[in-house]
């Protein structure tokens, strides 16, 4: 079975939602809590280095809202978190670790890193 890439982020879908992301990240970004966001995205929308990444490492990803995943899934963890998925579901990062990363190359390291632990 081919392994994929499960991204899922701290917050919820929505315009409601996207709306006050945007708002708390620009004017209170030290409080923001969404790690992953905050890595993989700018108040634009993606970061050009993760595109980059996303498009080179030739995994399928998924990306997700919490409220997405776990009507999709019928699972729950504690957000953000990335997952591999295969014949089964297992956390790749949890959050953790995601939230001790400080730029957007360390992640990407560090998913590498995990992704060759199993290859």
């Amino acid at each position: 079975m081919t392994t994929s890439l499960i991204f899922i982020y701290s917050t919820d879908s929505g315009t409601a939602s996207a709306l006050l992301d945007t708002g708390h990240k620009a004017l209170s970004p030290s409080t923001y809590h969404c790690s992953l966001c905050e890595l993989t995205q700018d108040t634009l929308g993606e970061k050009v280095r993760w595109r980059e990444f996303r498009t080179s490492i030739g995994l399928p990803m998924e990306f997700f809202h919490r409220d997405e995943f776990e009507r999709k899934y019928d699972l729950a963890f504690d957000y953000p978190v990335i997952l591999r998925k295969n014949d089964k579901i297992e956390i790749l990062l949890n959050k953790e670790r995601i939230d001790k990363i400080s730029n957007l190359d360390d992640l990407i390291d560090t998913i590498r890193q995990e992704m060759a632990k199993t290859a």
